[in-house]
C-alpha cells in the first residue's frame, strides 16, 4: 500500500478565485490531477445531507464543488456530482437540495448534477460488517470517485468528514435501516470503514472553510476555520480533522476501527499536523458526548469488556426534544426503530425502542431535536 499523502492549505473565503487557488495548492501537494484522462467519468461525492443554504455550513460549498468541476473539465473529464440525503432518494428531494444549495454553479462549470436515483445490491466479501448492501448506481457508472466532504460535529460519530461522508453511497431511507441494523457505535463504525474500502475514492477533499459545531450535522452553528484539506486516505484526513477540533482519536469509533484493521497507522502525530497548527481549536462545541468507553478492543479481557459496556451505557448521549417542535412528524416517519410518536403536536420518544442513531436529530426541520449528554457525562466534564 503506497504511503498516504495529505495537505492542508489556507482558504479564507468562498470566492471562486480563492477557492481555485486553494484547490490547486492542495491537490499539487498530494500528487495533482495527472491521473485524470480525457473521457474519464469522475463522480464527485459531495455532502448533501439536507436541503440547506451554503451559509448554513451543512453541505459541501457549491463554489468548492464548481471549481473542482472546472479543473476536471479542463482535463477533458466528464463530471457528475451528487449524494443521497437521509430522506427519500427521489427527484423531488434532490431538486430541492440542488436548488437551495445553489448547485446550479456546478452545471455552469460543465458538470452534471446526478438524477439517477436507482440502486441495487452489491456484494463485498472482504467486509468486516456489511458484506452486501444497497449501492447508488450513479457512482458505479464512474471511472473514479472523489470524496468531497464537509467538516462538522456529528451526534452519533462525534465528527463527520471524509469517512462518514461515504455513508451517502447508500440510498435515501435505506440508511435508516442500517442505523437500526448496527445500533452499536463500533458496529456502525466498522460498517463505515467497509464502505470506504469498497468505494476506494481516488482522492479525498474536505471543505473546512466554514465548519459546523454544536447541533450537527444539519442544525449546528457555522464557525469559520479557513482551510481546505486534500488526502489520498480518508482515515488520515479524518485523523487530522479530529486533532484540529481538539478531539482524541480514540473518541471516534471509525478511526479505532481503521486502526484495528491496519488501515491507519499508529503514528503519534497525524500527517500534516505542523501545517494544521493555525487551525487547531480548544473550544469546539460538540454534538452530544463522545467517549473512548464506546470503543471496543479485541484484546480486552472479559471483565474489562463488561466494565466498558456498563460505563458506555452511563455516558452515551441520547436524542432529546428541545424547544421549537412543530409536531410535523418528520422524525417519526424517519425513525428506523419506530420509537417516536406525535402526541398533542409534540414528538415523544419511547426510550425502550430508541437505538440512539440520531436520525431524528439530524433531520429535524426545526432543529428541535438535540443530542443530549447523559447526567454522568455532564458531571464528569465539570
Amino acid at each position: 500500500m503506497p504511503e498516504p499523502k495529505l495537505s492542508i492549505v489556507p482558504c479564507g473565503d468562498y470566492t471562486p478565485e480563492t477557492v481555485r487557488a486553494a484547490l490547486l495548492a492542495a491537490l499539487d501537494a498530494v500528487g495533482g490531477l495527472d491521473w485524470v484522462k480525457p473521457g474519464m467519468r469522475i463522480g464527485i461525492k459531495l455532502n448533501l445531507c439536507a436541503a440547506r443554504k451554503p451559509e448554513q455550513a451543512a453541505t459541501t460549498h457549491p463554489v468548492m464543488a464548481a471549481e473542482l468541476t472546472r479543473l476536471l473539465r479542463e482535463r477533458g473529464a466528464e463530471v457528475v456530482l451528487g449524494d443521497s440525503p437521509g430522506e427519500p432518494f427521489t427527484s423531488v428531494v434532490l431538486s430541492r437540495v440542488y436548488s437551495l444549495g445553489d448547485y446550479a454553479l456546478c452545471e455552469a462549470a460543465g458538470g452534471e448534477l446526478n438524477r439517477d436515483f436507482s440502486h441495487h445490491t452489491v456484494e463485498f466479501p472482504d467486509a468486516v460488517t456489511v458484506k452486501s448492501f444497497e449501492y447508488s448506481a450513479w457512482l458505479e457508472k464512474c471511472d473514479a470517485v472523489i470524496n468531497f466532504s464537509k467538516l462538522k460535529a456529528h451526534g452519533l460519530m462525534g465528527m463527520t468528514a471524509a469517512v462518514k461522508n461515504l455513508y451517502g453511497v447508500i440510498p435515501g431511507t435505506v440508511k435508516s435501516e442500517y442505523h437500526f441494523r448496527y445500533p452499536d457505535p463500533m458496529a456502525f463504525a466498522n460498517m463505515l470503514v467497509d464502505l470506504n474500502e469498497f468505494v476506494r475514492p481516488a482522492l479525498c477533499l474536505c471543505d473546512a472553510v466554514d465548519i459546523m459545531e454544536g447541533n450537527g450535522p444539519t442544525q449546528g452553528t457555522p464557525r469559520h476555520m479557513g482551510a481546505l484539506l486534500a488526502a489520498t486516505s480518508s482515515y488520515e484526513l479524518d485523523r487530522l480533522c479530529a486533532w484540529m477540533l481538539g478531539l482524541e482519536e480514540k473518541e471516534l469509533p471509525y478511526l479505532t476501527a481503521a486502526k484495528q484493521r491496519r488501515l491507519l497507522s499508529e503514528a503519534g502525530e497525524p500527517l500534516g499536523v505542523k501545517d494544521a497548527a493555525p487551525y487547531h481549536v480548544n473550544d469546539f462545541a460538540r454534538s452530544g458526548a463522545t467517549s473512548s468507553w464506546f470503543v471496543s478492543n479485541p484484546n480486552d479481557k472479559p471483565f474489562r469488556k463488561l466494565v466498558k459496556k456498563c460505563v458506555a451505557v452511563l455516558l452515551r448521549s441520547k436524542p432529546a426534544l428541545g424547544e421549537g417542535c412543530t409536531g410535523c412528524g418528520h422524525c417519526a416517519r424517519l425513525c428506523p426503530a419506530g420509537a417516536i410518536t406525535i402526541v398533542n403536536k409534540h414528538a415523544v420518544i419511547d426510550r425502550k425502542k430508541c437505538v440512539r442513531c440520531f436520525c431524528c436529530q439530524e433531520f429535524c426541520p426545526s432543529g428541535a431535536m438535540r443530542a443530549q449528554r447523559s447526567f454522568v457525562a455532564r458531571l464528569l466534564s465539570k
